[in-house]
């Protein structure tokens, strides 16, 4: 599973979706690239895939994309959630983007101010592992499934 706790990534910026999205285009149904083929196959073979993505109200820019694009995530088997930033806190949740693997290992994500991914940490460290485990879980519960934001984001509008 994975947290992701970013306002925007330069990654998206910079991609050919993006430049197609902010011209107006529909993105939410693009052909599988490499990580969402994968994602099928690994769920395919059992594997579990999901997300939670903490977002703004109102949505910044990049969350605004990336949930245009969610429906492609989702139809290739990986799960994305949505939750409210104002919520992050009382849960108790770190502000930082991380995948936590098999609940064993942790890896956290490493940007610099614009966005760019730098690396990641790897930590087998029990008790990392196991508060990340604890904001996956509470992140998980709490968190709204794509459709369900969606529809709840439209309404507000």
């Amino acid at each position: 599973m994975r947290l992701e706790t970013r306002r925007g990534y330069a990654t998206d910026r910079n991609s050919e979706p993006w430049a197609r999205w902010t011209a107006g285009q529909d993105v939410a149904h693009d052909p599988p690239d490499a990580w969402r083929r994968n994602v099928a196959e690994q769920t395919r073979l059992g594997k579990r895939f999901g997300r939670v993505r903490v977002v703004d109200e109102p949505l910044t820019e990049g969350q605004a994309f990336l949930l245009a694009r969610a429906p492609s995530n989702v139809t290739a088997g990986d799960e994305v959630r949505y939750l409210l930033r104002g919520d992050t806190d009382r849960l108790g949740l770190p502000n930082a983007d991380f995948w936590l693997i098999d609940s064993r290992t942790l890896l956290t994500l490493v940007f610099d101010d614009a966005d760019t991914t730098l690396g990641v940490t790897v930590s087998e460290e029990p008790a990392e592992v196991l508060a990340a485990c604890q904001a996956r879980d509470a992140a998980w519960h709490f968190a709204s499934r794509t459709a369900d934001f969606v529809r709840r984001t439209r309404s507000d509008m």
